[in-house]
Parts: C-alpha cells; sequence; structure tokens
C-alpha cells in the first residue's frame, strides 16, 4: 500500500534557479504523473524542452512531452513498477541542458513510514548530490 505521494519543486541552492522553465503538476492518476512544463517568465516555448526523467539514476522509459495550450508543453511520466517499493522512490525531474532539478515525485511506502526520518535523510542525500553536481560544474567553469 503506498501511503504519500509527494510531488514538489526542488529548491535552488544558489537563492535563483538555473533553469528557464518550471514543472507543474496537474494530477497522479492509474499509475501517469501528468505536468505542464513553462517557462519561468511564462513567455511560450516554441521548441520542445529537454527534459530528463530519472530513478535512482536511470532514464524512466515513456515519458511524453507533447505541445500544449500557451506555448507550454504536457508532461506526461509513467511510474515505473520499480519505483513502486518498501520506502523512499524518487523520481527525478530535470532540465537536461544544465541539469537543474524541475521538481520530484518521491513514493514512500510500506513499514518504512514509522522510521520516517529514513526518507528525509534519502531526500538529503538526493539534493546534496545535486548540489555536489552543481559546484563541480562551477568550479569547472570558473577555472
Amino acid at each position: 500500500m503506498i501511503s504519500l505521494f509527494r510531488v514538489g519543486r526542488v529548491p535552488s541552492y544558489d537563492g535563483a534557479d538555473m533553469s528557464d522553465y518550471k514543472v507543474t503538476k496537474r494530477r497522479l492518476l492509474e499509475g501517469k504523473w501528468d505536468g505542464v512544463v513553462s517557462r519561468v517568465d511564462d513567455a511560450a516555448i516554441s521548441e520542445a524542452p529537454r527534459i530528463a526523467v530519472t530513478l535512482d539514476g536511470k532514464q524512466v522509459l515513456g515519458v511524453t512531452l507533447a505541445q500544449g495550450e500557451g506555448g507550454a508543453w504536457e508532461l506526461g511520466v509513467p511510474v515505473p513498477a520499480e519505483a513502486i517499493a518498501d520506502g523512499l522512490r524518487t523520481i527525478l525531474i530535470q532540465d537536461s541542458q544544465d541539469g537543474t532539478a524541475l521538481g520530484s515525485i518521491a513514493l514512500l511506502s510500506g513499514e518504512a513510514l514509522d522510521e520516517d526520518i529514513r526518507a528525509e535523510v534519502e531526500l538529503l542525500r538526493q539534493e546534496l548530490d545535486m548540489l555536489k553536481r552543481a559546484f563541480r560544474r562551477h568550479c569547472v567553469e570558473t577555472t
């Protein structure tokens, strides 16, 4: 039994988002997460944005991106069967051009709910990994 779905925007660490895009959740229904990719400034997006959707660092298959209304794009993410397990599993939605995290889908289930601290530690680890990558990229770009 899945006890909690948490979908949210992953915070930026430098006070400003690096990506021009934002992802807004529409719904999660029958194993498919639907959202909208739009520009932060709400301007129209003429070309399909480059979005990466991963689970444990591996690409999630079956992700769809279709042009929607008002210059936004409709994003469809099938929740893979391997994401449904005891504990916390996080599907990460990123701008594939610069690696900026645009959002996440966290699934928390099973007996691990009694030890909720593990879920928080897993999220902190993923955010720390993202911060390390951003710092390394910054060091390479400034040298």
